[in-house]
């Protein structure tokens, strides 16, 4: 009999932080995935022998007294990882079709601002005016500044729209357009997306950007050896099918038929996906109904290529390319005008510093793009062919993203070995986002108190973490893990903690 004091339903990094934190503060964890391996978007496979990440492209907020930094140092995982710094002068560089210059975003934000001044000479008020609502907002969010607070210190800047707030500060269309040009990140919408999306992880980026050397999984296992030096213990193929009880949750219901019990029931699963195999009339209709409303952003088209051994060059940066002059048109491309932006990771690897043994190329895809096929399922522990109709569109849609790509790449085609290709199905089947959502539930500065996700359900004993609470990526997730934690835990007791460890 598996006996626990906390079960968590899913291990991406939320559920591995919740995992690591409860375990260091006395609690007996377990972790069920579904999954062969754990992390969510923290995977890594195999291919060639070549390590193709699935969703960790770059960090931010890594260099000493910085918040993630400080996190990972009191999770006890900083010191041993393998990162590489980007180019402090341009981690991001965005490009325009019919634009021989490329932009440069850089690290510090007196460099930032240093950089930007080369092509935008007359600019120098709206950058500073820029950096500072940055920073203005940033600081207005208590546990990303490693503080206690509450919701009504940032209530006032909720409602701010990114591409109204950037037209509001300069004339220069161009500079708009730059500085929204990395807008892939949070699959930004014109007139909808908040600036304290933009803000939280244009900040994180500009404080310090770095890579991970052979692939983002090793956060995962990193974690993984936390977990069970603290007595946790994490199943892999092992799915949830039911969560279950009357005025609070008694147990969960494996897929084997297994029932497991605990105090308390944390879900790492899209909120969605959590009320629908949640059986308990205290879940009243009216937030299952709001749960299953909310919209989620964009799925992603993804390519990882496999290269020619010493054949393309490591680039220190990520590339960020648009088809038009507008940094925002990209995720309302149609069939005929796809892809209208995409993002180029080189990925870092011990192997070899001069070059980079593979890519990873970006860009939007609808979920009903792919609806087709909506009936098949496939992972690497239930294989099954889509069939090869399947095949044949993602070969056409990768044929013409490198036909966009190499009009500034120009030599790609020549260094590929072999490509491999995610669609938003790939995301449903591994991740278990409904849609293949790359960033979970979309903000909307319009109506911003509706997708903010408390960590407290209606249920005494069950939680929610990831991506769907506060801010998505490793930075934001790892935040969302620590907002859930603070219900079982002293919330001011953790943030002590986290700074001593930083100061140690």
């Amino acid at each position: 009999m598996l006996d626990y004091d906390v079960v968590i339903i899913g291990s991406g990094l939320g559920g591995l932080v919740c995992g690591t934190v409860l375990g260091m503060n006395g609690y007996k964890v377990g972790i069920f995935e579904k999954n062969r391996q754990i992390g969510g978007c923290l995977q890594t496979y195999s291919r060639d022998k070549t390590i193709i990440d699935t969703g960790v492209h770059y960090i931010g907020a890594l260099a000493p007294g910085q918040n993630l930094y400080s996190i990972f140092r009191y999770l006890g995982i900083m010191d041993e990882l393998k990162l590489k710094q980007l180019d402090k002068d341009a981690f991001d560089k965005i490009g325009f079709a019919g634009d021989d210059k490329t932009y440069m975003l850089a690290q510090g934000y007196d460099n930032f601002i240093k950089q930007l001044l080369k092509d935008f000479p007359e600019e120098e008020k709206a950058l500073n005016d820029y950096c500072d609502k940055i920073k203005e907002i940033c600081g207005k969010f208590p546990l990303y500044n490693l503080r206690t607070g509450d919701y009504a210190e940032k209530e006032d800047i909720l409602h701010i729209d990114t591409h109204a707030f950037l037209s509001s500060i300069t004339t220069n269309e161009k500079l708009r357009q730059v500085l929204a040009g990395n807008n892939l990140l949070y699959a930004g919408v014109a007139d909808k997306t908040p600036l304290y999306i933009h803000a939280l992880i244009t900040n994180s980026f500009i404080e310090s950007a770095w890579k991970c050397i052979d692939g983002g999984s090793q956060i995962a296992r990193l974690l993984n050896k936390r977990i069970r030096e603290h007595g946790g213990e994490i199943h892999r193929n092992t799915k949830v099918a039911k969560i279950a009880g009357t005025d609070k949750i008694e147990y969960v219901l494996l897929e084997n038929g297994q029932r497991i019990t605990a105090k308390y029931f944390i879900s790492n699963l899209h909120p969605t996906q959590t009320v629908e195999i949640t059986e308990s009339e205290v879940l009243r209709n009216a937030y299952r109904t709001r749960m299953q409303n909310l919209d989620n952003s964009i799925g992603t088209f993804l390519l990882n290529i496999v290269l020619k051994k010493d054949t393309f060059p490591y680039l220190n940066y990520n590339y960020y390319h648009h088809e038009t002059e507008n940094a925002w048109e990209g995720v309302d491309y149609t069939d005929q005008n796809w892809p209208l932006t995409y993002a180029l990771f080189a990925n870092a690897t011990s192997k070899n510093e001069q070059f980079t043994d593979s890519l990873t190329i970006m860009t939007y895809m609808r979920y009903e793009d792919v609806a087709k096929w909506k009936d098949t399922f496939n992972t690497d522990t239930h294989i099954n062919d889509r069939g090869a109709d399947y095949e044949a569109f993602k070969k056409e849609k990768a044929e013409r993203l490198l036909d966009i790509v190499e009009k500034k790449f120009s030599d790609i085609r020549k260094c590929i070995h072999a490509y491999y290709i995610a669609t938003p199905l790939s995301y449903r089947d591994y991740q278990g986002t409904a849609d293949g959502s790359m960033y979970g539930i979309a903000k909307d500065h319009r109506n911003s108190f509706k997708t903010f996700i408390a960590p407290r359900t209606r249920l005494p004993n069950l939680f929610l973490t990831g991506q769907n609470l506060n801010l998505h990526g490793i930075l934001g997730v790892t935040i969302s893990g620590l907002i859930t934690c603070g219900e079982l835990i002293n919330m001011e007791e953790l943030l002590n903690k986290i700074k001593q460890a930083n100061i140690q």
